[in-house]
């Protein structure tokens, strides 16, 4: 798509002379409509704006992609004018201008430096997806905004009509709004068969459409078990047709191929998580096909444990789903339920920060020197229990004190870039000298798919440490750079992978009272 047809465009005048007066606003902007990669280019000769600008991205998958549209679009490389920071994979320098980094990655910088020095905007992407690090990353912006930095813009750009919401957060910033572009989308309802797995339907559903329809398919799954399934039963497709894996799991080269045009022409199925469902235009998809499931993290309070549950999507992310069918042409959504059952899936999936642990959240406020998270500038305040069972974890493991002011070691643990029972398992290994054992275990325990997959931990510890690719090297060089922050010292004894894991979770061990393993007691 050339940059004249990117809807944006049109509003951009508008946005431009707005950030001139006022230092925040909103942007509201259909998926395809260009506000990922044309809005911070806009920024870079305007007169407040002589140091970066920060993008930030709900997803690295996204923040790899969004830097190298943006460095194609301004005919450059990655790395020179416009680079990314990401958890495994980051590409920038001295002369970077446009950093896009993941919402993490932010909430990290800023904490280190409320001043923000060198920053000259902060671009707030996909805001409507509410992660809990979006909403964090902004309520610090704002705080900073107001004590240390009035000069500082900030833009919140969302896809849906919430942006009345974010305008009063954000002192009443103006709203701007873009209509898109608005390519043509047709929806087939076509069912699925609930004694098969869904993995079955999916390939039915793709071989139908590659029949059917032209153009890329996009096939969305909720994870990758699915994924993995259903891409074993499709099999080979034939010389003109290739198959593509898209999720969190696989290596940067790998996404890549998955979202670039294939180079040898031929049509893509691309079997994707929610990965997909929002940021940049995957090129060449005219097919979408949703199974309407959705896998997300919940947090149990009652076990003080993430689960992972699989759901119905909501109204919402369906739409997105859909969506990506029409970006640059008319497209077509095929939907494995009936039509009547839109009527029941719920609007909107629910903020994170009313489903997740808020261990560390706390941890980082305490960090800021706010000990009340509530007092932060939120658009859902965190619920007070999760609070209180944040603030008693961070106890037991001597990360806050009874005022709830944070100690040395919480400073250690919350500079450790882990939750803070993982930071907390690597600083206690430090002291017998198993630091960087300790913290591939820890990014062993976060990062799926390394040291392949089963629940045997020590078979994937073992695997881990000789697994080649790109995104094993990346997560050892990771757990490399965590030890050097924890140091080495003391001479206690040395644990084994499962005493690691539970200095890290200390509430979960359990007592086996029976020679099969059935029945088990705990604490």
């Amino acid at each position: 798509m050339a940059d004249n047809a990117f809807p944006v465009l049109a509003v951009l005048p508008d946005l431009l002379g707005s950030l001139r007066t006022v230092p925040n606003a909103v942007l509201i902007a259909p998926p395809g409509a260009g506000k990922t990669t044309m809005v911070a280019p806009a920024l870079l000769d305007e007169p407040y704006c002589d140091g970066q600008i920060l993008l930030l991205s709900p997803r690295r998958l996204a923040a790899r992609m969004a830097a190298e549209r943006i460095s194609e679009n301004l005919g450059e490389t990655v790395g020179g004018r416009v680079g990314y920071a990401t958890r495994l994979d980051s590409k920038h320098g001295s002369k970077t201008r446009i950093l896009v980094m993941t919402e993490g990655i932010f909430r990290n910088r800023i904490i280190s430096d409320p001043e923000l020095v060198g920053v000259s905007a902060v671009l707030f992407d996909e805001v409507h997806e509410r992660s809990i690090d979006s909403d964090f990353g902004l309520a610090l912006a704002l705080e900073a905004q107001a004590a240390f930095r009035p000069d500082l813009r900030l833009l919140a750009m969302s896809a849906t009509l919430d942006g009345e919401r974010f305008s009063q957060l954000m002192d009443d910033a103006p709203v701007l709004e873009s209509e898109g572009k608005r390519w043509p989308l047709e929806y087939l309802y076509v069912g699925r068969r609930t004694e098969q797995t869904i993995e079955i339907d999916i390939v039915r559903t793709v071989r139908q459409a590659l029949v059917e329809q032209q153009g890329d398919l996009l096939v969305f799954l909720p994870g990758v078990r699915e994924i993995d399934r259903a891409f074993d039963i499709l099999g080979a497709c034939g010389p003109d047709i290739v198959v593509h894996k898209l999720h969190g799991q696989i290596d940067p080269a790998a996404q890549r191929l998955a979202v670039r045009r294939d180079v040898e022409g031929r049509r893509k199925v691309i079997f994707a998580t929610n990965i997909a469902e929002t940021s940049l235009t995957i090129d060449g998809v005219r097919v979408v096909i949703d199974c309407g499931l959705a896998r997300r993290a919940r947090f149990d309070q009652a076990a003080g444990v993430t689960r992972l549950v699989t759901e119905r999507e909501s109204l919402s992310a369906a739409t997105q789903r859909a969506g990506r069918a029409a970006r640059q042409q008319a497209g077509i959504a095929y939907r494995l339920w009936e039509e009547a059952g839109n009527g029941g899936l719920p609007p909107f999936d629910p903020p994170e920060i009313l489903e997740s642990d808020l261990a560390p959240l706390l941890l980082d406020c305490a960090r800021w020197g706010e000990n009340d998270p509530a007092k932060l500038r939120w658009l859902d305040l965190p619920p007070a229990a999760a609070v209180q069972q944040a603030r008693k974890l961070l106890m037991s493991v001597d990360a806050l004190d009874a005022q709830g002011h944070i100690t040395p070691h919480g400073t250690m643990l919350a500079n450790l870039p882990l939750p803070p029972n993982l930071a907390h398992m690597v600083a206690l290994a430090g002291q017998s000298g198993q630091a960087e054992d300790a913290a591939m275990l820890a990014v062993l325990l976060q990062e799926r798919g390394l040291g392949g997959q089963g629940e045997d931990i020590e078979t994937r510890f073992e695997r881990f440490v000789r697994e080649r690719g790109a995104k094993a090297d990346a997560a050892r060089m990771l757990a490399q750079r965590i030890a050097r922050l924890c140091g080495a010292s003391g001479d206690k004894q040395m644990l084994s992978i499962g005493g690691l894991i539970g200095s890290a979770f200390p509430d979960r061990i359990a007592k086996r009272r029976d020679a099969k393993g059935e029945k088990w007691i705990s604490a």
